[in-house]
């Protein structure tokens, strides 16, 4: 039997309900906030993320699915959002038709990493870019947004960190900082850490090794190294969380895993998802417009991992969703008015109801199990002498009660009954 592919996962009808749900409550919140929705092809030229992303990231050193097309051009289906949103802005000059653009996405992803509960090759991110100011009450805006979709999914076990990791400048002196201190421990780092010693120096704080860790425990913080602007900025974020009421820990380890980041970064846990704690996480990026061929923009936003919510929703029982139900199912009496079963499912669904019948010629009662299984608010016994006189009888399924309808008024009688 052909299975799923490692890494991947259907979402079956009995899933459905509760990514809606979730899709509904994002969409929602995302309007309040004035953002607009904008949807990427899912795969885009390979340079655009290996610019974007960094060459040094693990994302486009390990993880990226990239293929040749007929044509040699090398492509790759997106690992992530944000570059794919800053190449349609630059190449449809979203920024001359507003000064500030603020979009949003849901959108499902892919990258090539060992599968772990709430992470799939394929998975599903939302998120939202505001494109065009330097304003750190739009980094306030994105944490505030971030949280607010995931309090009223119901989630409470919730952990915000923050952390800033200043201008370009501020950052090159740190990692001289940091150069000196890991200098004479190199040799006691991960494979991975030592090269990135002399690639990407920071990105030791994002190692997942535990004897790394407690080699940088000591090292110096960025943090207490941040210029003026960085730290006037971080500190008006704290304070608008503050006046937000959104409880936060200031992680100065927090370095994110793009390099694309300046100033702040954050990230949101959850303490109900196993080890993989992060469902969202962002910052602001003002290097990247200019990055892929734009000129200086600043811009900040976030993405968050729709899978890994969900799992964290149904640890914490955080929301249920009703089962589906439908408004109509026809049980046939005999078979010889099949025919008119089907005409009249036709009408009924005209008046924009849901309206099911059975295909299979199962008996009545047969018919009734598979009503009840569909929790169906109304049955029409169609049949019998009932239908001889030219009617049908109604079942309220929720009471009990019977009434028996003209079929010539049918459609509209229900269609009024449902509504009510």
């Amino acid at each position: 039997m052909i299975k799923a592919v490692t890494g991947t996962k259907d979402i079956l009808p009995s899933d459905i309900p509760r990514w809606k749900y979730l899709e509904q409550t994002v969409e929602r919140i995302f309007n309040n906030f004035n953002y607009k929705e904008i949807r990427t092809p899912i795969f885009e030229e390979t340079a655009l993320f290996a610019r974007g992303i960094g060459e040094e990231t693990d994302i486009v050193g390990k993880e990226m699915y990239t293929f040749t097309d007929r044509s040699d051009a090398s492509l790759t289906l997106k690992p992530e959002m944000t570059a794919a949103v800053v190449r349609a802005y630059l190449e449809h000059s979203l920024g001359a038709q507003q000064s500030l653009v603020k979009l949003f996405y849901m959108s499902p992803m892919f990258r090539q990493e060992r599968p772990q509960a709430g992470r799939f090759r394929q998975f599903h991110q939302f998120g939202a870019e505001a494109i065009g100011s330097p304003s750190p009450l739009l980094d306030a805006e994105m944490i505030k947004m971030s949280y607010e979709i995931l309090k009223s999914l119901g989630l409470k076990n919730l952990t915000i960190k923050i952390n800033s990791l200043g201008t370009p400048e501020t950052r090159e002196n740190y990692k001289q900082l940091v150069k000196k201190f890991l200098i004479d421990k190199k040799d006691k780092l991960s494979e991975d850490s030592r090269r990135r010693f002399d690639t990407n120096i920071l990105r030791i704080f994002d190692s997942k090794v535990d004897s790394d860790q407690k080699l940088i425990k000591d090292a110096p913080k960025l943090i207490d190294h941040l210029d003026e602007e960085s730290k006037n900025d971080f500190d008006v974020v704290k304070n608008q969380l503050t006046k937000f009421e959104i409880p936060f820990t200031i992680d100065s380890s927090l370095v994110r895993g793009l390099d694309y980041y300046t100033k702040l970064t954050f990230e949101i846990d959850s303490g109900s998802v196993g080890a993989q704690t992060a469902l969202c996480g962002g910052g602001r990026y003002d290097l990247l417009i200019e990055t892929l061929g734009g000129k200086p923009t600043p811009a900040t936003g976030f993405a968050a991992g729709i899978e890994r919510i969900l799992l964290a929703c149904e640890n914490e029982n955080s929301f249920t969703i009703r089962d589906a139900i439908i408004d109509i199912y026809l049980v046939r009496i005999g078979n010889e008015i099949e025919s008119f079963v089907s005409e009249l499912a036709g009408k009924l669904r005209k008046e924009n109801l849901s309206v099911d019948f059975d295909y299979l010629q199962r008996s009545v009662k047969a018919q009734m199990r598979e009503a009840n299984k569909l929790n169906t608010k109304f049955v029409l016994f169609i049949g019998g002498d009932e239908y001889k006189e030219g009617m049908i009888k109604l079942k309220n399924m929720s009471t009990g009660d019977e009434e028996k309808i003209s079929i010539d008024s049918i459609s509209e009688y229900v269609a009024k009954i449902i509504q009510k």
